[in-house]
């Protein structure tokens, strides 16, 4: 199985099953001398781990992430990258295999599993093995890294959709994040979504979201025209991201409903000398290159496909029946992808900007 590394400059490859004895990344490109701890590495870990509200999967997996190459002390004793690969490791503490005994012979509509088992032979029924959303904690690791290196970028995420249900644009408070399970920016709409999401839960069903993403602080240029688009990249990122089906730049597919005369950026001379746009239609980036506003992108998340609802199906060898996935999932998976989308993001700009910077000298 090849393509488990992503980027150019800053490259991420990333390892590990869902139920193996641990997952992990190794990053290779991270330039010298920059300070990095596990501690700053486990904060990002801490937002996107299992277990912290009724919402999400009640694994409990500590994600306690160790360094285990790529870093020193420097003269003042601050543990620095060296320049080298940094490998990272997060074991995995609370497997409950047998959880996933009656469906190693069955395909999970909605699952990778018949492709895997159609593509490779072999397929790792235990919790969907390398198809498992697990493995994303090893993207948030990596992340994590990629936010040392973009010094001056700040990169946010937000849940802004479950089910049908919307925020209200107008109570939009990044504040409010941090103060409720859904990464919500709005607090009237996180409440509804307690009660919403009880309802999905208790059924043994599950429910999708949309994730709104915003960096700030990337400077006009980043990114190149044709094969190397920042916009590009970033779609091909957000997309390899587990269950996400969708993925949209600035007004994405609202664009479609725009005359030019709406759509367009139009632009001022700002009092520093530099452009000030109107609108930010276009995400922060512009044929490839950013602009120098806000990234802003969205990506769509489908429902958990392991839920409780007996559903039509076959086995490996073509035989008709139906399955049931007992164990611990995510009602919405959404939720915790909220932080795997920040850490992809931030990933691909740790690329743009090293690349940026070897052809501006």
């Amino acid at each position: 199985m090849s393509h488990n590394s992503f980027g150019h400059l800053f490259r991420v490859t990333t390892f590990g099953e869902s139920h193996g004895p641990a997952l992990g990344a190794v990053v290779d490109g991270c330039p010298p001398r920059i300070p990095l701890t596990a501690q700053e590495i486990q904060l990002f870990l801490d937002r996107r781990k299992p277990g912290q509200s009724r919402f999400t999967t009640q694994r409990r997996e500590a994600d306690e992430v160790k360094i285990i190459s790529g870093v020193f002390e420097d003269e003042s004793g601050r543990q620095v990258t060296t320049g080298t690969p940094i490998a990272l490791m997060i074991e995995n503490t609370d497997q409950r295999s047998k959880d996933y005994g009656e469906i190693a012979r069955k395909y999970r509509p909605g699952h990778a599993d018949y492709v895997y088992d159609a593509k490779y032979g072999v397929r790792d029924y235990r919790g969907g093995g390398r198809s498992s959303a697990r493995e994303t904690a090893a993207r948030v690791a990596a992340g994590a890294v990629a936010r040392k290196v973009l010094t001056g970028v700040a990169i946010r995420g937000a849940l802004v959709q479950i089910g049908p249900h919307k925020i209200d644009r107008a109570r939009f408070d990044w504040d409010e994040v941090e103060k409720n399970p859904f990464f919500c920016p709005d607090k009237d709409a996180a409440a509804r979504w307690a009660d919403y999401l009880d309802d999905i839960r208790k059924a043994g069903s599950s429910i999708g979201a949309v994730i709104e993403l915003e960096a700030v602080g990337v400077p006009v240029g980043w990114g190149a025209p044709i094969y190397g688009k920042l916009d590009s990249e970033l779609a091909s990122a957000l997309m390899s991201i587990n269950a996400v089906k969708g993925v949209e730049i600035g007004a994405g597919f609202a664009a479609a409903e725009l005359t030019g005369e709406d759509n367009a950026d139009e632009m001022r001379q700002g009092q520093d000398g530099s452009p000030t746009f109107l609108s930010n239609h276009a995400g922060g980036v512009l044929g490839g290159i950013s602009t120098g506003q806000p990234i802003i992108a969205r990506f769509a998340v489908k429902p958990t496909s392991s839920i409780l609802t007996p559903r039509r199906t076959i086995d490996n060898k073509g035989a008709e029946t139906e399955i049931v996935t007992k164990g611990r999932h995510d009602p919405c998976v959404g939720i915790r992808a909220v932080p795997v989308g920040e850490a992809m993001m931030a990933c691909v700009l740790a690329d743009q900007f090293l690349r940026h910077r070897g052809q501006v000298g």
